[in-house]
């Protein structure tokens, strides 16, 4: 059967409303956009006829969501990002089922059966449960192995003060709910005059949460600092010299900075293209720009081990003597970037785009550094920067500041620098640890301990040495201390709607059948 032309332009729809909020995320950076950009896909999921329907609407916006904000992974996944768009793009469904469940008009609970008081009280549980099955949309598709938190909605208030300071209480997540919730009170004063008031409520509650977070949740008490070196080298033409081009570069630059004071100089992921046990001469040019600065130099090793099979991402530690003994490897690595998921299966698609040619080696465990002076420092490598839980455990472990070492020369001229850096400002506010993000070739920023930023970005253009005054801070943020509560708050408000659905279905709710009576007896004479 030839498919209506109405629901040819539903179908369209969805994607596109599903795509929207890309433009809340840099580098268009919309951030206000973000309030207001589920409404359009909101509305047309209330109004599906059918369950099936909406079910449909909230994949096809799901895969509509991750095309937009991956868009600049074409260039390397080229259409095998199309797949995984639809495969991530399921996730939306159990959301889009929620919202026309609890804000549409076509539900069971919306019939004329339905009583006054269930219909009362759907659209204060729609600013509670739409809320959370975003974020159960968000916290599924955050596990590494579907591509890891990249694109979370709060994350696109990087550069808004109050949001920064939910952040500080309730990390990212906490800031993705009052945004979902927003868009839900939007939708409630659009198409359901009725529940005017609780949308009113709900957008004056998360205003009066937010003004108590700014003005009694206490902000980082800064207590000392660091001069912090960036050397960003640029971009260096791919060929067989290309490494030895780029270190270099990276020498050059560094000179530069002697005589500076500088407490610790940062080089970007990747910038080492030998192992440093294999290659002494490498090791000793380090070592001499690390007495030459004053300072260590902590730079990024990509390259096969010696001591060990395999291809590591390493953040190693240089002082005047060489490799401290300090050393990170990569715990968490990017799908098809650093390595191909089952690859026996999968191996193909290094013929299609520019995946993996051989799968990166992680790390074991976090590792925290010492530096002169006494500060620790906690190292991230790229694509980690996204994660909340691991700079968290960073700072946990005594980590004061806390480095990004970053490459992304593949997406120079798409929206992926400037996302990826925005990362450092959440990081930072959940935290209260300063973060240095330091990449190849832009853009490198540096964010203090509340998530504001610190001096000048260096953009994709540049190729120069910058020097921060990087202020530390001591105490603890509420996020550190108790995690990732709003999801466990979400989890649990969506189990308990789940709960009462089942002790009020039909199903559940059948009386038992009455014992039959025994069979009447013949009396016979």
């Amino acid at each position: 059967m030839v498919p209506m032309p109405g629901r040819w332009w539903r179908a369209a729809a969805a994607v596109a409303a599903g795509a929207l909020p890309c433009l809340a995320f840099p580098a268009p950076a919309l951030w206000w956009f973000a309030y207001v950009a589920l409404v359009p896909w909101m509305l047309l999921l209330r109004s599906a006829p059918t369950g099936r329907r909406a079910a449909l609407e909230g994949w096809l916006g799901g895969a509509g969501f991750i095309v937009a904000v991956h868009h600049w992974l074409l260039p390397s996944l080229h259409v095998f990002l199309v797949p995984l768009a639809a495969l991530l793009g399921l996730l939306w469904i159990p959301w889009a089922l929620l919202v026309r469940q609890l804000l549409g008009g076509t539900s069971a609970s919306a019939s004329a059966s339905a009583s006054a008081s269930t219909s009362a009280v759907r659209p204060w549980a729609a600013l509670v449960l739409v809320p959370s099955g975003w974020l159960l949309c968000e916290l599924a598709r955050s596990w590494q192995g579907l591509g890891g938190p990249w694109g979370l909605l709060g994350a696109s208030q990087w550069q808004v003060p109050p949001a920064l300071r939910l952040a500080s209480v309730g990390g990212v997540w906490l800031v993705s709910l009052l945004v979902v919730a927003v868009n839900c009170a939007l939708v409630l004063l659009i198409a359901v005059p009725a529940a005017r008031a609780p949308a009113v409520a709900g957008v004056t509650g998360c205003a009066v949460l937010t003004g108590v977070v700014w003005l009694w949740v206490p902000r980082p008490e800064v207590s000392g600092g660091l001069r912090v070196a960036v050397v960003q080298a640029g971009m260096v033409a791919d060929g067989p010299t290309s490494a030895e081009r780029r270190f270099a570069a990276e020498e050059r630059l560094t000179r530069d900075l002697a005589g500076q004071g500088v407490d610790l100089v940062v080089w970007g992921e990747s910038s080492v293209g030998g192992d440093l046990a294999a290659r002494p001469d490498l090791a000793g040019r380090l070592a001499a720009l690390s007495a030459q600065v004053g300072a260590p130099l902590l730079v990024n090793v990509d390259a096969h081990r010696s001591d060990s099979p395999g291809i590591y991402k390493s953040a190693v530690l240089v002082g005047p003597g060489g490799p401290t003994g300090d050393r990170y490897d990569k715990m968490r690595l990017v799908p098809f970037g650093e390595y191909i998921p089952a690859r026996a299966v999968l191996g193909w698609v290094t013929s299609v785009g520019e995946a993996a040619g051989e799968d990166r080696m992680r790390g074991s465990a976090p590792v925290v550094m010492d530096l002169p002076g006494g500060v620790r420092l906690g190292p991230l490598v790229c694509f980690e920067s996204a994660f909340p839980d691991m700079s968290r455990r960073l700072a946990r472990d005594g980590a004061a500041l806390l480095v990004t070492q970053s490459a992304t020369s593949t997406f120079q001229d798409s929206w992926a620098p400037a996302q990826h850096a925005s990362l450092a400002a959440l990081r930072a506010a959940e935290t209260g640890r300063p973060v240095v993000h330091a990449t190849l070739t832009g853009v490198s920023e540096v964010h203090g301990p509340s998530g504001g930023r610190i001096g000048p970005a260096l953009a994709t253009s540049a190729s120069a040495a910058q020097v921060y005054e990087v202020p530390l801070a001591r105490g603890t943020t509420l996020y550190v201390r108790f995690g990732d509560w709003p999801v466990g708050a979400a989890l649990a408000a969506l189990a308990a709607y789940c709960a009462v659905r089942g002790a009020r279905s039909p199903v559940l709710r059948r009386p038992a059948p009455e014992p039959s009576a025994p069979p009447a007896r013949t009396a016979r004479g």
